[in-house]
């Protein structure tokens, strides 16, 4: 596990066209991952009723 975290933020060279692509493949999947699970809690958050008026409608 260490090595995981080791690794993240490191640049790696890469020599030919097609490391190149996995390699930016790889990036563009984990930021749609982080896309996909932050979206939804920044916009429940937004979109939050506040205590008083969540007590006011019940």
């Amino acid at each position: 596990m260490s090595e995981l975290f080791s690794t993240i933020g490191q640049v790696k060279s890469v020599y030919t066209l097609v490391d190149f692509y996995q390699y930016i493949k790889t990036v563009e999947y984990l930021i749609c991952v982080a896309f996909f699970v932050g979206f939804p809690m920044f916009f429940r958050y937004l979109h939050k009723i506040p205590s008083t008026q969540q007590e006011a409608t019940h």
